[in-house]
């Protein structure tokens, strides 16, 4: 698998734009720089080639909602045959490797098991993260909009998870079988070890990743507890980000949560429960100490991106570095699997 390749010479405009957007999104760019461009993609779409044309000659192209002097730049130099300089220089600075190391890991990989869309705190419609999934050479991606008590990240009441599965059919029925969009969740750990989603609702879909989101300096004895709670929930496929930690970025800097780790990692061993290895740069989680434990312990793992845009996507290729670093053979890491042994696995405690 490797990373969505550039736009050939002189690229259609929206593919230039999806292209910036999607560089902008790697490099972890601010939020209302992408919008720009993602936007722009979509007022070329819906506005006739003739008129772009006829308005790129008049210099109106800006006329058009959502087109400003960048985004114009960009569509003109493609209506005129030409390689956009915004493009030219993103792909310079950042359309390399955003890290070295985890190659192999990377080559084997099939799909992602945790992203996001704008259903709940993502920041592209579901069809964009299809389409650059496809584009990165994934077989699946798994969609794993919050659960409902995350407020703050729009989670998913279980009516608006029930209209999103039914989204996840369309798409898939239209995909052909190319492709797979997997139905998932990520769904929070309560305090008791719950999960906040009805059983009825866990049982629709096809992979669950269980996270702590809330109360993250609880003490270590019963945040230990509530972890184990939630592992041993026939549910739980992948414990998400597990320390919960920040050591980087615009959020800025978050200790890890305190528990048993000995005793979580033996858990997800015993309950079948892969450990996910959370591949953004500023989580960077689980630390090092612990990835080797639960290594040594003999979890499984998944390398997951935890995008919440399209050109997140590719940060995986951090999660790969870091378990090659560690030693996890990919036989152990559920994203090298192929969709139908992914699925039959995380199924396979509820039947």
């Amino acid at each position: 698998m490797t990373s969505a390749a550039p736009p050939a010479e002189a690229p259609e405009p929206v593919d230039a734009l999806r292209r910036i957007a999607f560089l902008l999104e790697r490099a972890r760019a601010g939020t209302y720089r992408v919008k720009a461009f993602r936007g722009a993609v979509e007022t070329v779409i819906a506005t006739p080639r003739e008129e772009l044309e006829r308005r790129a000659q008049e210099g109106t192209l800006k006329q058009l909602p959502g087109i400003g002097s960048s985004t114009e730049a960009v569509i003109a130099a493609c209506l005129n045959g030409e390689q956009p300089a915004y493009l030219i220089d993103l792909e310079a600075e950042h359309g390399g490797r955003l890290v070295e190391g985890g190659e192999a890991i990377q080559a084997a990989l099939k799909g992602d098991c945790h992203s996001h869309s704008d259903w709940s705190d993502g920041g592209s419609p579901i069809q964009e993260m299809v389409a650059t999934a496809m584009e990165l050479g994934h077989d699946y991606l798994v969609l794993t909009d919050h659960s409902p008590r995350l407020k703050v990240a729009n989670g998913l009441t279980a009516a608006r998870l029930t209209q999103q599965l039914g989204v996840i059919d369309t798409i898939n029925k239209h995909l052909g079988g190319q492709f797979t969009l997997l139905k998932g969740i990520e769904v929070d750990i309560l305090d008791d070890g719950t999960l906040d989603q009805s059983e009825e609702m866990l049982r629709q879909l096809q992979v669950r990743v269980a996270s702590v989101h809330s109360k993250l300096k609880m003490a270590k004895a019963p945040n230990t507890q509530r972890m184990l709670g939630a592992i041993a929930q026939p549910w739980t496929n992948i414990l998400g980000h597990c320390t919960g930690r920040l050591i980087q970025g615009d959020r800025g800097t978050r200790a890890p949560s305190q528990f048993d780790a000995q005793a979580v990692f033996e858990a997800c061993a015993e309950h079948d429960v892969a450990v996910e290895i959370n591949a953004r740069p500023e989580r960077s989680d689980p630390p090092d100490d612990l990835l080797e434990l639960a290594r040594d312990i003999g979890c499984l793992f998944s390398i997951d991106s935890d995008a919440h845009a399209p050109g997140q996507l590719d940060l995986q290729q951090y999660g790969c570095a870091r378990a090659e670093a560690a030693g996890i053979p990919p036989e152990r890491i559920i994203d090298t699997w192929e969709t139908e042994r992914l699925i039959e696995w995380a199924s396979a405690k509820i039947r």
